[in-house]
C-alpha cells in the first residue's frame, strides 16, 4: 500500500509574538501529532465571517465535490508537474469553495479550467478516489504509476504529499506558501473568511539544510493594515469642527 511509503511525522512549535504563521513540520519519524496551539484564536475577516463558516463547513463541501466528481467520472490531464481539469459550473463553485486547484480564467461560462498541483491531484485521486488522471495519450494512470511519476518530477513529493494529506484530513484549507517563503499555508476555512493560522515547512532530515533560515524569514512576516482617516466617519459629533 502507498501509505507504507510514508515514514514521517510532524511537530508543532508555538508561534512567537506577533507572528502571522506558526507551523513547523519536521519529517523525522512514524507518528503524527498535529494540532493547533490551544491559545491561538482564528482571526476572522468581518463580523459575519465566523457564522458563514459554521453554516458551510469545509468538510461538507468536500463531500459534495467528491460526489460530483464521481458522478461525472472526472478525468484530469497530466501536464508536466500539474494536472489540468475542465470543470462544469457546479464543480467550479465547489472547487473554489474548497480551495482545490487554481482556476484558469477563460471566456467560457459553462466550463472552467483548473490547474491542480501534484499534492492536490494525488489527494483527489488516491484518498478521495474521485479523480482519474490520464497522460498525454489519454491513458489512465494507476496509483503506482502516478506516484512514481510525481516522485520523478519532485524528489520531495512523498514528504509534501503526506503533509498536505494530513492537514486536509484535519479539514484545514491548504494553499501553496511560496509567496511567504514556506511550503504550504493552512486556513481554518476559506481565505476570504479567515486569515491563515499556520505556515508549513516540510523538512526532511539530511535533505533540507536551510530549514532554520526559512523559519526565521517566516517568523519575520507580520500583517499591517493601513487605512485613511476620515473625519466625517470618526468624529463623534458631526456638528463639531
Amino acid at each position: 500500500m502507498i501509505s507504507n511509503y510514508f515514514p514521517f511525522s510532524f511537530n508543532l512549535l508555538s508561534p512567537p509574538p506577533h507572528s502571522s504563521f506558526s507551523l513547523l513540520s519536521r519529517v523525522v519519524a512514524v507518528d503524527f501529532t498535529v494540532s493547533p496551539p490551544a491559545s491561538m484564536a482564528p482571526r476572522w475577516k468581518g463580523k459575519a465571517s465566523e457564522a458563514k463558516a459554521l453554516a458551510d463547513p469545509i468538510s461538507s463541501t468536500v463531500l459534495h465535490l467528491q460526489s460530483s466528481f464521481i458522478q461525472s467520472n472526472a478525468r484530469g490531464l497530466l501536464s508536466g508537474s500539474t494536472i489540468l481539469y475542465l470543470a462544469d459550473e457546479e464543480q467550479t463553485d465547489l472547487l473554489n469553495r474548497t480551495c482545490f486547484g487554481r482556476q484558469i480564467l477563460t471566456a467560457e461560462k459553462d466550463k472552467q479550467w483548473f490547474q491542480f498541483g501534484m499534492e492536490e491531484a494525488f489527494y483527489l485521486s488516491y484518498h478521495l478516489n474521485c479523480l482519474k488522471i490520464v497522460d498525454g495519450q489519454d491513458c489512465e494512470m494507476n496509483f503506482q504509476e502516478l506516484w512514481r511519476y510525481m516522485k520523478t518530477q519532485k524528489a520531495t513529493f512523498p514528504e509534501f504529499y503526506i503533509a498536505y494529506r494530513h492537514l486536509r484530513l484535519k479539514n484545514w484549507v491548504v494553499r501553496p506558501g511560496s509567496q511567504y517563503g514556506v511550503d504550504f499555508v493552512a486556513y481554518r476555512h476559506h481565505p476570504a473568511l479567515v486569515h491563515s493560522e499556520f505556515a508549513v515547512l516540510v523538512l526532511s532530515e539530511g535533505r533540507d539544510s536551510n530549514g532554520n533560515g526559512r523559519l526565521r524569514v517566516c517568523y519575520s512576516i507580520e500583517e499591517r493594515t493601513v487605512t485613511r482617516w476620515s473625519p466625517e466617519q470618526c468624529r463623534e459629533n458631526p456638528a463639531e469642527v
